[in-house]
C-alpha cells in the first residue's frame, strides 16, 4: 500500500480519496491563507491612497527632492496673505495725528467781538453811525478806521450823521473831528470817547 498526498495535505492510500474532488471541509493552510489577506486588507486601507513614485523612499519622497507644487502631506494648503486680502492694519499711520493737528491749527479762529456791519459801506471822508452799540465808525483816509462813541458829551444826545468832516449831534448843534473826536463846535464839552473795533474779512467788529 502506498501513501500519496492529498489536496488537504493529508495522506490516503492507493485509490482511495475522499469525494469525488478537493475536501470541502476548510483545511488549516486555507483558514491561515484567509487570516493573512484579510490583515492584509486592513493594513491596506489604513495606509493613504495619495500616488507615490516609483522610485521613492520609505517616506515617499523621490531621489530628487518632492515634485514642484506638490500638496503639503497634511493636507491644509497655507499661503502667505496677499497685500489688499481685506485684512486691516492696526498700526495708525504716519503724520495722521499730526496732519489733524495742524488742520485745526490752521482754522481761523472766530473773532470775539459785535460785528457791526461791512467796512466797505464806509465812505472815505465819511462814516456811519449804528445806533444799536450807540457807535460811530469813520474813515478819514482809505483803509484808515477810526470809531468813537455817538452819545454828545452835551447831554448825552445821539449824534445823527456824519458830515463834511465831522460828526454832528442834532440836540444842540455840537461837531466832533471825524480823525480823533475832538470838539468842532460846542457847547460839547469835550470830544466824544474812542471805542475799539478791528476789521475781518471786510465785517467791523467792534471789541
Amino acid at each position: 500500500m502506498t501513501l500519496q498526498s492529498g489536496w488537504d495535505g493529508e495522506y490516503t492510500r492507493d485509490g482511495e480519496s475522499r469525494g469525488a474532488g478537493r475536501d470541502p471541509r476548510p483545511t488549516r493552510r486555507g483558514v491561515l491563507l484567509g487570516v493573512g489577506l484579510a490583515g492584509l486588507g486592513g493594513v491596506l486601507a489604513g495606509c493613504s491612497t495619495a500616488a507615490v513614485p516609483y522610485d521613492a523612499n520609505e517616506a515617499g519622497v523621490p531621489p530628487n527632492g518632492p515634485a514642484p507644487g506638490a500638496m503639503p502631506g497634511s493636507g491644509a494648503m497655507t499661503s502667505p496673505a496677499a497685500p489688499g486680502s481685506g485684512a486691516m492694519s492696526s498700526s495708525p499711520s504716519p503724520g495722521g495725528g499730526q496732519a489733524s493737528r495742524s488742520a485745526r491749527k490752521k482754522a481761523k479762529p472766530k473773532p470775539k467781538g459785535t460785528v457791526l456791519g461791512a467796512a466797505s459801506d464806509i465812505p472815505v471822508g465819511g462814516g456811519v453811525i449804528y445806533t444799536t452799540a450807540k457807535v460811530v465808525v469813520t474813515q478819514p483816509a482809505s483803509g484808515q478806521y477810526k470809531a468813537f462813541s455817538a452819545v454828545c458829551t452835551h447831554v448825552g444826545c445821539l449824534v445823527n450823521k456824519v458830515t463834511s468832516g465831522t460828526i454832528d449831534c442834532p440836540c444842540h448843534g455840537s461837531e466832533f473831528r471825524i480823525t480823533n473826536g475832538a470838539v468842532v463846535a460846542g457847547p460839547a464839552p469835550s470830544p466824544l470817547p474812542a471805542r475799539q473795533i478791528k476789521i475781518v474779512d471786510d465785517q467791523v467788529i467792534l471789541l
